[in-house]
């Protein structure tokens, strides 16, 4: 049924993401499929682009790639079936992005639990929910 899983992971609070990559472990079993993790970096805001040194992007980007990659050893998930990527923008649009450039099947990421904010402003994982073009699965916690 899944043959291409995208797992969105925010390296902030890396421990919301195991139940998701634990779900996309045991579906890509079932089903065969290949999983992908995926980090999104905000853009260095312009107004502090002065103050950082001029390879910060490249720094951050790198730092990132190594600690999805630490992420990825630890999932469990056969590594012939795994892949991983860090992307730059708007967390929800990059994440769509990913999923369609990558052909996903299913989105399976997880959500803090529903505030009162998030009902009126929206969350990221709202967001995929809304507009993405495949199947999303949202993991509580």
């Amino acid at each position: 049924m899944f043959k291409s899983i995208l797992v969105p992971i925010d390296l902030a609070d890396s421990t919301l993401a195991k139940p998701a990559i634990a779900t996309a472990a045991s579906l890509a079993d079932t089903y065969d499929a290949k999983v992908r993790l995926l980090n999104v970096l905000p853009m260095t805001p312009v107004m502090l682009a002065e103050y950082v040194p001029a390879n910060f992007d490249t720094q951050q980007r790198q730092s990132c790639e190594d600690a999805v990659a630490i992420i990825a050893r630890e999932s469990g998930i056969d590594p012939a079936r795994l892949s991983t990527a860090v992307r730059q923008g708007g967390i929800y649009h990059e994440i769509l992005e990913e999923a369609a450039e990558m052909k996903a099947d299913l989105i399976v990421m997880t959500s803090h639990r529903p505030a009162v904010k998030t009902y009126f402003l929206g969350s990221n994982a709202g967001h995929v929910v809304r507009y993405a073009t495949c199947s999303v699965l949202v993991v509580r916690q």
